[in-house]
């Protein structure tokens, strides 16, 4: 079983501590069944998020919903973007390289 968490109590995103799939284990007791196979340290929502609002994570928002995210969604590039980095669109969903920027 996988488990993953939630740093903040006002946090609508949980981080896994491994690969997941089925239902993730808060620690504390909560579950949420995953909508897809997440990998770890990767978030998932604990709750739904329309587009345009807010992504929590430290109890601060990280990012905004660019689509609307469902409880159990994988939460990444494909789905938010930073409110740290506006160039957050232009990452490689997978890695997060920046695809605008060849690293050698």
């Amino acid at each position: 079983m996988t488990t993953a968490f939630r740093i903040h109590a006002q946090d609508n995103v949980a981080t896994l501590l491994g690969d997941g799939e089925g239902v993730v284990t808060l620690i504390g007791g909560d579950t949420v069944a995953l909508n897809e196979p997440v990998a770890m340290g990767h978030k998932v929502a604990l709750a739904d998020i329309a587009a345009g609002e807010a992504v929590v994570k430290f109890g601060i928002a990280i990012g905004t919903a660019s689509i609307a995210i469902r409880a159990g969604d994988w939460v990444h590039l494909h789905n938010c973007t930073s409110r740290f980095d506006e160039r957050s669109g232009g990452f490689d969903i997978v890695t997060g390289a920046a695809k605008d920027m060849a690293y050698d």
